[in-house]
């Protein structure tokens, strides 16, 4: 399907959690969150009439995104559902790889694709203070298992934090010189109840293609993603920059969310959101609805008078 500015919205991104194991400090209060009420949460089943429900309308690429997904419960009951869709050509997931060394084979077995991995430090003291809890050593043996499993091409994402990560920028750019991994940087966005802490410890992405000037940019493969590509001369893998907020890329924007307690999101900076668990209950057509909320997609966001979103990231999904 088309929106009215005529671009082709094939990609749905969908949270099946709102819990996660970790506390990222740009993510999360360190107490956790106030949980959503079970009865409002959407259940496998309905998620899954969901994505058939889009995927039927033209939808093509799906990710699963939390919280964290794989602390959900039948998460692999999900994965084989839409793993059966034939006309899904790209399934990925988005997590932070703490329980992927249990789970990479069965989640290949069962349809996913690829994966992309959150880790912003190679450095094991800093990655337990910024997640609070995490063990750096577990997401790299996810990403082994990852690799062993042909959950391929990895993207690892890396959040850009003034006065943490900025030191290891090269580092991280190191990783794509001899295996064949994107890492993508992509700047802090000013959400929900912790967008004060991210306009504090806010750095643009500019500082990469400073600290790393032999990057060199590449043709996108893929025009609707977010990120614009670079490489190492002889580099395996690619560096994405993901601008949120010093460029946006709404022109292309390409994407619906749908949150854990079934509403969509046309626009990730935008307060709108459109119920679709209640007309589903109810035993309606939710493809109209749908067809609907595609065609009215809002041609871009505003953050520039500090219209943030009032919902945390983790309600959102990714």
């Amino acid at each position: 399907m088309f929106d009215s500015y005529g671009r082709r919205i094939n990609y749905l991104r969908i949270s099946v959690t709102d819990l996660c194991n970790l506390r990222c400090k740009y993510c999360m209060p360190e107490k956790g969150i106030k949980k959503i009420p079970y009865e409002e949460i959407l259940t496998l089943e309905e998620i899954q009439s969901i994505a058939e429900s889009f995927v039927e309308l033209g939808t093509d690429k799906i990710r699963i995104t939390g919280g964290e997904p794989l602390v959900k419960r039948g998460i692999l009951n999900l994965i084989e559902g839409i793993g059966k869709l034939d006309k899904v050509k790209d399934f990925a997931m988005t997590t932070n790889a703490t329980l992927l060394y249990k789970y990479a084979e069965d989640l290949k077995k069962a349809g996913l694709k690829r994966v992309n991995i959150s880790m912003d430090t190679l450095d094991r003291k800093k990655y337990g203070d910024i997640t609070r809890r995490g063990d750096l050593q577990d997401v790299l043996k996810g990403i082994e298992a990852a690799k062993k499993a042909g959950l391929t091409p990895i993207k690892i994402n890396v959040v850009l934090i003034k006065g943490f990560n900025e030191d290891e920028i090269e580092s991280f750019v190191n990783l794509t010189r001899y295996e064949d991994i994107d890492v993508r940087f992509i700047e802090l966005m000013p959400i929900g109840s912790l967008r004060y802490w991210s306009l504090n410890n806010y750095i643009s992405n500019d500082i990469v293609l400073k600290k790393v000037e032999e990057l060199q940019e590449v043709s996108a493969s893929d025009i609707s993603s977010p990120a614009k590509y670079y490489r190492l001369p002889e580099g395996k893998g690619k560096v994405g920059l993901i601008n949120p907020i010093s460029c946006k890329f709404c022109e292309n924007c390409n994407r619906m969310r749908l949150t854990i307690d079934g509403k969509i999101k046309p626009c990730l900076h935008s307060n709108e959101e459109i119920d679709l668990k209640t007309p589903l209950r109810q035993g309606k057509n939710i493809k109209k609805i749908i067809e609907t909320v595609i065609l009215n997609k809002p041609k871009e966001h505003n953050l520039e008078d500090g219209n943030y979103i009032s919902r945390d990231m983790m309600d959102i999904g990714g």
